[in-house]
């Protein structure tokens, strides 16, 4: 089971958040629970498909800790009496705030990313190797999403439409076929062997026409 498809198992959209989830697998596991559904197979292996789901998304989706806006309590004086309140000092001119410097990802979020990134690219190889190559382009396109500025996951995705562009050439789908190798090229247009690559695709199908 890949990262697209524990999303879809729990009913989510790719990238959703850790407590969306939660959320959901909270939801559906009590409806297919074995208990509430004795003797339901389907039902039982729907609760399975969920469980798993939910333990692998729960190893790549780091949860966002609530900040605490809690002030510290000043300890209460026994000396002072509300009739005899100490005089308040004057206040001080407040300094002009900082601008805040935008604060690096923690070590364990950048490294769940590497973790997703290369596990995805792993699925992505196999999608390709099988000819599954709509699953690839979902996988890439979802990736790409979450990762949006990382120049290698451009070029997987680039490289998928391209993949299934020459897979429908050889179905004689030639205009959908143009339509992903444009793709391709306005995915990573700064690929220069991708650029080539493509063009022969494209000199391939002039020939046809």
């Amino acid at each position: 089971m890949d990262v697209v498809d524990c999303y879809r198992v729990l009913g989510l959209r790719s990238g959703a958040s850790f407590s969306d989830i939660k959320a959901s697998y909270r939801k559906l596991a009590q409806q297919y629970h074995p208990d509430i559904n004795p003797n339901d197979n389907k039902a039982k292996e729907k609760f399975i498909a969920l469980t798993e789901a939910y333990k692998f998304l729960l190893q790549v989706v780091t949860p966002v800790s609530p900040v605490s806006s809690t002030a510290p309590t000043q300890p209460a004086n026994p000396k002072t009496s509300a009739q005899h309140a100490p005089k308040q000092p004057p206040k001080q001119p407040q300094q002009p705030q900082q601008p805040q410097q935008p604060q690096p990802k923690p070590p364990n979020i950048l490294e769940i990313e590497r973790r997703l990134k290369w596990k995805t690219y792993e699925q992505l190889q196999r999608f390709i190797r099988e000819r599954r190559f709509p699953q690839a382009i979902a996988l890439a396109e979802a990736l790409a999403e979450r990762l949006p500025e990382d120049p290698e996951v451009k070029q997987w995705q680039a490289i998928s439409y391209q993949v299934w562009g020459r897979a429908l050439i050889a179905e004689k789908q030639w205009l959908k076929a143009r339509i992903y190798l444009k793709k391709a090229l306005k995915t990573d247009p700064n690929n220069k062997s991708l650029f080539d690559s493509v063009q022969r695709d494209f000199q391939k199908l002039e020939q046809i026409f």
